[in-house]
């Protein structure tokens, strides 16, 4: 199934109780995805006294598989995933990043490239991080292109195998312009692969709600309501913030579907014949 055991943390659970499976999409290649939330994983499981195992996946088709199969009882993914799971999976917090809770979707360019407006992309190679689900890195930046009056026949697509490669693939000019979220630019996996000065944003979408992370739909309402205390509490005390650092992130806020209205009108005017359950 394409999926992978990256880490456990396991503590004195009773023996009775399964293990929690977490789930975590592929932002990052899954070494790095082991590394930032490794500490969460053992942090949870500690808290909640029972084992947790967290799971990465090779690519997103891979872990989308695990979602529809229900195979995840925690799981942090994007925010197309999560409306189209909504079914089977309820949100219960949102990432911050860089001390904001919501994120935007961009086209970037080289500044030498002389683009200065989305117009100028008709006929362009675009690359996108991820894939057709991929919200920040194709489906908002694509929103954009529509904006401008520029539907998918009118520029080249291609697709990096994640977000931060979008970007990077950029830098090295194997095309003319890139789709991804607006912070991507400053994650260090990025600052550390390329020199960020070289590009810029073309454009931005809304700001919207930031990545997702929900628990099964049949989880207990307790167990639920003390995964997101947990996880919203972090920024509150020393262990937390260290442990938010090394996912690079600055807090969890807490989140309702309501929350993702916004993106399902997004995800509309894209794909307009898929099936957006409630």
């Amino acid at each position: 199934m394409g999926l992978a055991l990256a880490g456990r943390a396991i503590p004195e659970a009773r023996a009775s109780e399964a293990p929690l499976v977490m789930g975590i999409f592929p932002r990052r290649q899954a070494t790095l995805t082991n590394e930032l939330y490794g500490p969460l994983a053992a942090y949870l499981s500690r808290e909640l006294g029972r084992e947790l195992r967290l799971v990465t996946a090779k690519d997103f088709d891979a872990f989308w598989e695990g979602v529809e199969h229900r195979r995840f009882d925690i799981v942090h993914y994007n925010q197309f995933h999560y409306v189209r799971s909504a079914d089977k999976y309820r949100v219960i917090a949102h990432n911050e990043e860089f001390g904001t809770g919501t994120v935007a979707g961009a086209l970037y360019v080289r500044k030498d490239s002389g683009i200065t407006s989305i117009s100028q992309l008709r006929g362009r190679k675009i690359v996108f991080g991820g894939g057709t689900d991929a919200m920040m890195s194709y489906i908002l930046p694509s929103y954009l292109l529509l904006q401008a009056g520029l539907k998918p026949a009118d520029y080249e697509t291609v697709f990096s195998k994640n977000p931060p490669n979008s970007l990077i693939s950029l830098y090295h000019s194997q095309a003319d312009a890139s789709g991804a979220g607006d912070i991507l630019i400053d994650l260090p996996v990025v600052r550390e692969a390329m020199d960020t000065n070289t590009v810029m944003h073309l454009g931005m979408t809304e700001r919207v709600k930031h990545l997702p992370w929900a628990v099964r739909k049949d989880m207990p309402q307790a167990l639920a309501t003390r995964i997101q205390t947990l996880l919203v509490g972090l920024g509150k005390h020393d262990e937390g913030r260290a442990i938010l650092a090394r996912a690079e992130m600055t807090g969890f806020g807490a989140a309702r579907d309501a929350d993702y209205d916004p993106h399902r009108r997004i995800i509309h005017k894209v794909m307009p014949d898929l099936v957006i359950p409630r």
